[in-house]
């Protein structure tokens, strides 16, 4: 694959890119790890929040709700970006095809969620955004981009001398260099780095580990989301109850049947409050009432038809929840085009901190994210842009705060007790159970450490061939990033929660940039 642009990714960020610019007359090519459908946007529930011709409602308030939020770690130039551009984008994916839900009038049907002061929520199948979101785009993908490559996982930036000129990946027939004058990370999150997550298989982290090993800073990579209403149940990735539930009326219940928190806060208030419910109850979930809800079947068909494959009937059952790792608020330093400091690379989408999410990301944000920034680094790449400028979250790279040294060296030197035969499941499972213990809704310096420790033991399997070791490799060096940073913020602020330090300091009101020692 020889191509002027090359797309690692193919949810909602990468393919926006992918199709803008091969409309622009590009030659462009994508890779991704799975079938080019099968991404996180695919199981993206909460919508997309955009203002569209609404008189109550306003991008400034948009903008506060996201600030709020954010907990004082917004860049406020990167949200007025998202909430001003938003609603031409949406009009766009709307023209490309996709098919939102509306009212029997004709207009576009419009949710309240959590976080937000007002009803400005589209979704497509109560329940199925994501998913419609992604058909509508690999439709545009296939008949654009002039070359795809699936079933490939990113394990290396190409470089020479300080310019980013391609990709290696790696599948079941071995290593491959992927050349390209410029290169687009829309990799997605690291959900995978907990056992429980409601993202799929496939979210390793593989954008933000290559960028990291290439010597690309990142930032607020300890602002794991945990989503407050996964469905407790064996099945992995987690079923999401949608937000939307709770913006129509559902309620949250504790052991006892009692509500607890106020069902429409941020998502990081209401997993906090639930992990504290389920601490003092010594419970393994808590519920989510959504009996009082009519029509639940026509209004959230896709949720109504996987509760019933679970034996599950909302209309008279309450349904178990508990939080699950949802999005990664941080990423790869970006500027507000999505150029990143190694030029020729540029970020989009959940593998980048633009500066939109700060602490912790308000609901439905994320594809609109995806959307308006895809269109901003495409036209940077029209434009002959490589490198960055210092806006949005790079103002904190370029001369306002300096770097954090990761601490890889330390990890690898922690003793561990576990087995030096380890096979690369087994190790990437140990991984997982150590993260969700111990770098979970609530941390403390102990569980931290220990987590790291587990790290540690499971870095020795990640040293094979095939695809697996390379994902394995990846979460370690993800994983590295989060508990240094985790460890380094003493201070609970939006989805980070010290045990030891509960209060939100002033000091600590800035953004944490890590680099690694190429």
């Amino acid at each position: 694959m020889a191509v002027d642009a090359l797309v690692v990714g193919s949810g909602v960020a990468g393919l926006s890119v992918a199709v803008r610019l091969a409309d622009a007359g590009i030659k462009v090519g994508v890779v991704t790890k799975a079938a080019l459908a099968e991404t996180t946007t695919r199981w993206a529930q909460g919508g997309v929040a955009a203002v569209l011709h609404d008189d109550e409602d306003s991008t400034d308030s948009h903008l506060a709700d996201t600030l709020q939020a954010g907990a004082g770690l917004c860049d406020v130039d990167a949200v007025r970006v998202l909430v001003d551009e938003g609603p031409a984008r949406v009009e766009e994916l709307i023209a490309l095809g996709a098919v939102f839900d509306r009212e029997a009038s004709g207009a576009l049907q419009r949710a309240r969620e959590g976080g937000h002061s007002h009803a400005r929520i589209l979704h497509a199948g109560g329940a199925a955004t994501g998913a419609e979101v992604e058909r509508a785009l690999v439709a545009a993908t296939q008949g654009t981009v002039s070359e795809i490559r699936e079933h490939a996982v990113a394990v290396d930036l190409l470089v020479e001398e300080g310019v980013c000129c391609g990709v290696a990946v790696r599948d079941e027939s071995g290593r491959h260099e992927l050349e390209s004058s410029v290169v687009v990370l829309a990799t997605g999150g690291a959900g995978q780095l907990f056992e429980v997550t409601t993202n799929p298989h496939a979210a390793t982290g593989d954008g933000l580990a290559i960028a990291l090993r290439a010597g690309v800073p990142v930032a607020d990579v300890e602002f794991m989301q945990f989503h407050p209403t996964a469905l407790h149940h064996p099945a992995m990735p987690r079923p999401l109850l949608s937000e939307a539930l709770r913006g129509h009326g559902a309620l949250l219940r504790n052991a006892a049947g009692d509500r607890f928190v106020d069902e429409l806060a941020t998502r990081a208030v209401v997993s906090r409050a639930m992990a504290a419910e389920m601490a003092r109850d010594e419970v393994s979930h808590l519920w989510l009432d959504a009996t009082g809800l009519e029509e639940f079947a026509a209004r959230f068909p896709t949720l109504s038809a996987s509760l019933a494959e679970a034996g599950l009937d909302p209309s008279t059952d309450w349904l178990p929840i508990a939080p699950a790792a949802h999005h990664l608020a941080g990423g790869i330093v970006t500027d507000l085009d999505g150029a990143t400091a190694l030029e020729g690379l540029f970020a989009v989408g959940e593998v980048a901190c633009t500066g939109v999410h700060g602490a912790n990301r308000l609901a439905s944000n994320s594809l609109l994210e995806g959307m308006v920034f895809a269109a901003r680094v495409t036209d940077g790449i029209e434009s002959g842009k490589r490198g960055p400028s210092p806006t949005g979250a790079m103002r904190a790279l370029l001369g306002r705060e300096g770097g954090i040294p990761m601490l890889p060296a330390d990890i690898a030197a922690i003793p561990s007790s576990a087995s030096a035969t380890w096979d690369v499941a087994e190790a990437r499972r140990g991984l997982q159970r150590a993260m969700t213990r111990g770098a979970g809704v609530v941390r403390s310096a102990p569980s931290l450490h220990s987590a790291r420790a587990a790290v540690a033991a499971a870095s020795s399997a990640a040293t094979g061939d095939g695809p697996a070791a390379a994902e394995l490799a990846n979460l370690v060096t993800c994983a590295e990033a989060l508990l240094t940073a985790a460890l380094r913020r003493e201070e609970s602020r939006g989805c980070h929660v010290r045990e030891e330090f509960p209060l939100v300091l002033d000091e600590w009101r800035r953004r944490l940039v890590l680099t690694a020692t190429r």
